[in-house]
């Protein structure tokens, strides 16, 4: 059936008809995209125009006019009417009476209406006073009755707008701005607004509005099929969810993109990602025209005149030269009238390179012209272009602007094809703030400010930008980075000694923050391996700085003193072998003065004996290993751990909780279920059995754990001592008191979380077995694997505890109880038990 026909049908057969209408259009499988839209409107029209005929006999003086979304005639499945009845200030009970006969049908058929009754001069006023409603106005279209009537307001409208412009616009990009910061960037988040969002439906709104102020335009290319794209989703989640929505909910993802004939749900993110570049792409460019525009209007016009007529009539525009072929002009990196991009191939990367050093966008018409006449470089690169790339990755946070002008003209995959892969990328990680293509621009800029720590900066700005170039590929990404950076270094003309660095700094860029934070790093062997894999102390250097970028790129949950301080101490030790600095031997170190005197006390009192002090970062002028613990707090906290003691001073890292506890069995859990209950975060644990004085049978287990509050502050000593003595009595029931507490306290349901999983991971320690755990944080976790590792017959040498977003990464260090590695079939075994008893 036709547009038309359906409209016809909706007419004759009223309220009903049109109910019917309406369904048959949105289940018809062959109509989407705009003109399903189309159709919707048209059928929508014809019905309020047929509603507006049979309430009044009146066609002069009176108008049902659409505004907004629908004068704009996007109508999604579950969009609502913007209406106005326009009329010329006649009887208001008149007015009021039809006004109903209009509204109630639409409210009968549960549709949402925004709808508002005025006169022509009311509107304009309102629209004075409320932005809002002058944008939904700019986009008025009659209905019915009066024609010239709305034909009146829509151009007097239009005439406030254009003459109001240098007033609404700035109003409106602080809107922009303002809307912008509360909903984020819909190019880089996992579940956007699609209308709300930076680079939504709303900006590609704004940019009409300031097209239609005649002050500055929008760029046109590709800006009305990303608006379409976006429109395409919104009716896709209308469809599937039954709800007016724009937030594109992670467990509705895939039902939308198999409407809209997509693979997954990922290739759905990367084409809401790309329509949202290209609007606010458009948007940085048109709001800065306007702001040009506005500027020039504020010179005074007598100045104005003078340089005006100094050039024959024509404005004269300072032009500043920033390298060669490369000029500033109104705030702009433009090109120069001499440069040839045709003849000159470097010319791309050299402008780029002096527009983020001066800290000024790369001009839209310079980026164009270099997009459609400049040669390819040649392969390898010659030495200047190589240079300009590094100058750009180095620039700092202006690097993100210019870098974001290149891709829009698609320069960036033309200089680096492998780019292709990973741009507009989703991360489907709560860890991760960007894209895959951002966060390697991002962690090039964190690393240019490590560039005077390292002896080769421009092999850290390579090697920041090819990261996680594998990420487009199946299989391991670092594993698969190392090649193509292998490839893209020679391509860009480095040397084979600097290649092979570059290869292994992409390879091993996990390689320190996931051993410091999973792996014992008094245990040789963890040391000797990664020195192993690093090979030289100036990669060490690189390393070193590249893992912190990295880490400070993705996002807050990816870094923290805490993770610094581990990290540089395996760097610390890692140095030291590559030195020749002889290494200790694989023997558990003697215990302290305290320790002792805690095992003797717990000896003596039967029960746990607990310390807790403050670990702190030294100051950043300092060497970078951790500082020495303060004096212990014996059974009391320090009166502030979470607090530094002055603004100046170190940052904490957490506190040491010193535990020592008669040999028995139960331990771990105990412990771990303890600390659960008092809503505190485990980071390290260490365990381990001390001999009692000479002359004194027995020994004690002491436990020594870092620990950090997850709300609020620490809880006493004395509350977790009384506790762990009823855990191991047995006289507290850990689980069921966890259990009533998350029965309280119910978590949201959000996307089903992937299934736990336990492996051995193969020769990583001489002296123990490590068994690794991957599952979904959730308190009491560690009090779950304890009693699991407890019922397997295993005792734990230490835990490395480490939790990225709501991923749980544990790593344990058990051994047999005469203190030796488990076999490889009990290890295996051990593994499936831990697997199992966290998915029960």
């Amino acid at each position: 059936m036709t547009s038309t026909g359906v409209t016809d049908e909706a007419e004759d057969s009223g309220p009903g008809g049109y109910a019917a209408a309406r369904l048959r259009l949105l289940t018809e499988g062959a109509r989407s995209g705009p003109p399903r839209r189309r159709a919707l409107a048209e059928l929508t029209d014809g019905w309020l125009a047929g509603l507006f005929g049979a309430a009044t006999e009146e066609h002069t003086g009176i108008s049902l006019v659409a505004v907004g979304g629908y004068g704009r005639g996007e109508l999604s499945p579950r969009s609502d009417l913007d209406l106005l009845l326009l009329h010329d200030g006649r009887d208001d009970k008149a007015v009021a009476a039809l006004a109903d006969r209009l509204w109630y049908p639409v409210w009968d058929l549960g549709i949402d209406l925004d709808h508002s009754v005025r006169t022509p001069q009311q509107a304009r006023k309102t629209a004075g006073q409320d932005l809002k409603v002058h944008l939904g106005l700019l986009d008025a279209r009659h209905l019915a009755g009066d024609l010239g009537l709305t034909a009146s307001l829509r151009t007097a409208v239009l005439a406030d707008w254009r003459n109001q412009a240098p007033k609404r616009l700035p109003e409106l990009r602080d809107l922009c701005a303002e809307r912008a910061e509360r909903q984020g960037e819909l190019q880089f988040l996992l579940e956007p607004d699609l209308k709300e969002a930076r680079g939504g439906l709303r900006d590609a709104t704004a940019l009409r509005a300031v097209a239609a102020s005649w002050l500055a335009d929008a760029p046109r290319e590709g800006l009305a099929d990303a608006r379409r794209r976006l429109l395409d989703v919104r009716d896709a989640l209308h469809l599937a969810t039954g709800r007016a929505t724009d937030r594109l909910a992670l467990q509705e993802q895939d039902q939308v993109a198999a409407e809209l004939g997509l693979l997954d749900a990922d290739a759905l993110l990367r084409q809401v990602y790309e329509a949202a570049r290209v609007i606010s792409y458009a948007g940085d460019v048109t709001w800065r025209e306007v702001g040009r525009v506005l500027r020039s209007r504020s010179v005074r016009p007598r100045l104005r005149a003078m340089m005006n007529g100094r050039n024959g009539g024509k404005p004269v525009a300072e032009r500043s030269p920033l390298a060669e072929g490369v000029v500033e002009q109104d705030g702009e990196a433009v090109l120069a009238r001499t440069a040839r991009p045709e003849r000159d191939p470097v010319l791309p990367l050299r402008a780029a390179a002096a527009a983020a050093q001066a800290g000024l966008p790369l001009s839209r018409h310079a980026v164009r012209r270099l997009a459609a006449t400049a040669r390819p470089l040649p392969t390898p690169w010659p030495a200047e272009a190589r240079e300009q790339l590094v100058t750009l990755l180095g620039s700092g946070r202006p690097t993100v602007q210019v870098w974001e002008a290149l891709e829009a003209e698609g320069l960036v995959t033309r200089l680096l094809p492998d780019w292709e892969r990973v741009r507009c990328r989703p991360q489907r990680n709560a860890v991760h703030l960007w894209t895959v293509d951002r966060h390697l621009i991002e962690t090039a800029v964190r690393a240019a400010g490590f560039t005077r720590r390292v002896h080769r900066p421009d092999l850290l700005l390579i090697a920041a930008l090819l990261h996680d170039i594998g990420k487009g590929w199946p299989g391991d990404h670092s594993v698969a980075g190392e090649t193509i950076a292998r490839d893209v270094a020679a391509r860009i003309g480095f040397d084979g000694a600097d290649t092979a660095v570059l290869a292994t700094l992409v390879r091993h860029h996990l390689l320190l923050v996931e051993t410091a934070t999973r792996r014992d790093l008094d245990d040789p062997a963890t040391v000797r391996a990664v020195a192993q894999a690093v090979g030289t102390e100036h990669t060490l250097e690189l390393l070193h700085a590249l893992t912190e970028a990295d880490a400070l790129a993705t996002g807050p949950a990816a870094w923290s003193s805490w993770r610094g301080s581990l990290v540089a101490d395996l760097v610390k030790r890692v140095s030291g072998v590559l030195a020749g600095e002889p290494q200790p031997e694989a023997e558990t170190a003697a215990p302290t003065a305290e320790q002792e005197r805690l095992a003797v006390e717990a000896f003596r009192t039967g029960g746990p004996v607990l310390a807790l002090r403050a670990q702190t970062e030294p100051p950043a002028d300092s060497a970078p290993a951790p500082s020495s613990p303060s004096s212990p707090s014996f059974l009391s906290p320090p009166s502030s751990p979470s607090s530094p003691s002055s603004a100046d001073g170190p940052e904490p890292l957490g506190v040491e909780l010193l535990i020592a506890v008669p040999d028995q069995a139960g331990v771990l859990p105990a412990v771990a279920g303890v600390l659960a209950m008092h809503r505190l975060t485990v980071r390290t644990a260490e365990l381990r059995s001390v001999p009692l004085p000479d002359g004194v049978e027995g020994s004690v287990l002491l436990l020594d754990w870092r620990v950090a509050a997850q709300y609020g502050s620490l809880p006493q000593a004395a509350r977790l001592r009384a506790d762990l003595v009823r855990a191991l009595d047995g006289t507290l029931d850990i689980a069921a008191r966890l259990a009533e507490r998350d029965a309280a306290h119910p978590r949201r349901r959000g996307v089903e979380p992937p299934p736990p999983r336990v492996t051995v991971a193969p020769a990583a320690s001489r002296l123990a077995t490590v068994i690794e755990v991957r599952a979904q944080d959730a308190p009491g976790l560690l009090f779950r694997l304890g009693r699991a590792l407890e019922a397997a017959g295993v005792r734990v040498r230490s835990a490395h505890v480490s939790t990225l977003g709501a991923n749980a990464v544990d790593a344990f260090y058990v051994t047999r109880g005469e203190g030796t590695p488990l076999p490889g079939d009990e290890a295996a075994s051990v593994a499936r038990g831990l697997e199992e008893s966290l998915r029960t």
